[in-house]
């Protein structure tokens, strides 16, 4: 079981302000601000999941990369309002929210790029 992840960023202070303005739709906090990294947890939940690590200069994630992370969340008003905050705070869409039939017939998903490049995808499986 995966216990936390951790992204790249080459603009820590930006990259923290576009999450925590983002995350709030999936129920996510900023909980661990430190100087070279920040972390993100479930409210409620014991600790931070989801780390944002300070990476001044990287390169920008190549498009290509085929590496994304996902978050599952409980609902499609949730992966829309993820998706619509992700865009208005200046993210890149890289699939806008609906159903993934080529995974399920449930599968609903959002997908867009951070500042860096990190594909970030939201998921919730509907009903049918």
């Amino acid at each position: 079981m995966i216990d936390h992840i951790s992204i790249g960023v080459s603009d820590l202070k930006a990259s923290t302000a576009f999450y925590e303005a983002v995350l709030a739709a999936l129920d996510y906090e900023l909980r661990d601000p430190r100087s070279a990294t920040s972390g993100f947890g479930r409210r409620g939940k014991a600790h931070s999941e989801f780390w944002l690590n300070a990476r001044p200069g990287m390169a920008k994630v190549p498009a290509d990369s085929g590496t994304h992370i996902c978050l599952r969340t409980k609902s499609a008003e949730a992966v829309k309002a993820f998706y619509e905050a992700a865009i208005k705070m200046g993210a890149t869409d890289d699939g806008a929210p609906g159903i993934r039939s080529h995974y399920s017939e449930n599968y609903y998903a959002a997908f867009i790029r951070d500042f860096d490049g990190n594909k970030i995808e939201v998921v919730t499986f509907v009903a049918l």
